[in-house]
């Protein structure tokens, strides 16, 4: 009897570990589930999500203060300068600025980059900003101006006739508000002269209330018969909006 209960006790001893490994052995093969299945993205949450999130969203959520101005690039031209080791390499660039209410100027910048030599550009312009006369959304009168070899002639037109011109000068005609004009090109095609013949006939522009002052008239002596009209019926319409 006795060794019965000897060979008993000893075949519970040696079944008892193995059941341990048995109660164990799933546990572990959880463990490495949850581990394979856990998201990469989380790596590193405890050291440096906190700090990064949002890193890149937030510079781009930046304010970036907007100009009340109109920019517009007419020109980049790239130029050398030979020195005894070679030759030096830079930019240019024609800019023409306004507020699109009467307001325009045109700068020229120059610089090693691009960018560089646009924002010289913006800055000259802005130094150089005259008002314009104008008539509604056209010019009062038409006008004739030349700069070097550029000659550009400016005719006022009818309401909705738009910007009859090309890229020099619509650039020049539509920062300084006017959109309603029809124009011809008559002298270079270079486009500088252009751009400087565009402000040498806006320069020239009067105000019709201004002429009449001047010879001793009456205003509608002086004024287009179209702007007499324009002005009656916006001081019609004033009246009945009232």
């Amino acid at each position: 009897m006795s060794e019965e209960t000897k060979d008993n006790t000893v075949s519970e001893e040696t079944a008892a570990p193995e059941a341990v490994e048995a109660t164990t052995a799933p546990e572990a093969v959880e463990a490495t589930t949850t581990e394979a299945t856990a998201p990469r993205g989380r790596r590193g949450d405890n050291n440096r999500g906190g700090g990064r999130t949002g890193g890149r969203n937030d510079r781009g959520g930046r304010e970036v203060e907007k100009s009340p101005f109109l920019e517009k690039v007419v020109a980049i031209n790239r130029v050398s300068k030979v020195v005894k080791g070679g030759r030096r390499f830079a930019f240019t660039a024609l800019v023409v600025v306004g507020d699109g209410n009467g307001l325009v100027g045109v700068g020229y910048g120059k610089a090693r980059e691009v960018p560089l030599a646009i924002s010289k550009g913006v800055e000259d312009a802005k130094k150089n900003f005259f008002r314009v006369p104008r008539s509604g959304l056209t010019i009062p009168h038409p006008v004739q101006g030349e700069a070097a070899a550029g000659v550009v002639l400016l005719r006022p037109a009818s309401a909705g006739t738009g910007v009859i011109a090309g890229g020099p000068v619509r650039a020049v005609l539509e920062c300084a508000g006017i959109h309603d004009v029809l124009s011809k090109s008559l002298g270079s095609s270079n486009t500088i002269n252009i751009v400087h013949a565009t402000v040498a006939a806006l320069k020239q522009l009067e105000e019709p209330r201004a002429v009449a002052a001047r010879r001793g008239l009456e205003f509608e002596q002086v004024a287009p018969a179209r702007l007499i009209r324009a002005e009656a019926d916006a001081v019609a319409a004033a009246k009945a909006g009232a």
